[in-house]
């Protein structure tokens, strides 16, 4: 009798699972699970929160009126781009905004308010660089965005407005 009821059960569950490949399996599976037509494909790639309704602490009119000092060269943006990615202190960029910008960054679960998504143009448009530069230099009071005064110089945060400018458009 086990004999026999081995033999169904391998037969059953074993043989035709053999014959179906796992990728047939998997897309059997994701048709199920997400429809395609349920999410436009752009969410999957910048899946920050657009717009981002915020209370951010206004700087003060001798900051928001100020436009960027340097010009957008390369060299620039890739110093903005490094600090943004990997050198800023206390703590890179992207591990909140995200490597992309989006907002999605490895410490940004749980953030209330989340990060900025620089991607969202909505956000972006109403942010002036001396506004970008006065919230990197003194942080957001409310928010997890630390104040970077001690650890940047001016020239890297204008730097850094560069490269992230560059994520809305």
């Amino acid at each position: 009798m086990k004999f026999l009821l081995s033999i169904f059960v391998v037969s059953v569950f074993i043989f035709p699972a053999a014959k179906i490949s796992a990728d047939q399996q998997l897309g059997s599976l994701t048709r199920h699970l997400s429809p395609k037509n349920e999410y436009p494909a752009n969410l999957i790639v910048v899946s920050g929160i657009c717009p981002q309704p915020r209370k951010t602490e206004k700087a003060p009119s001798r900051y928001t009126l100020k436009q960027n000092p340097l010009f957008a060269t390369t060299k620039n943006i890739e110093r903005g781009k490094s600090l943004y990615q990997m050198e800023a202190k206390p703590t890179a960029c992207k591990m909140c905004h995200g490597i992309r910008g989006n907002g999605n960054g490895r410490l940004a679960r749980g953030l209330e308010p989340a990060p900025r998504n620089f991607t969202c143009e909505d956000t972006m448009k109403s942010l002036s660089d001396g506004q970008l530069f006065w919230v990197i230099k003194n942080g957001s009071k409310g928010t997890a965005m630390p104040a970077h005064k001690f650890t940047l110089s001016d020239k890297d945060i204008w730097q850094i407005i560069h490269y992230l400018k560059r994520f809305a458009g």
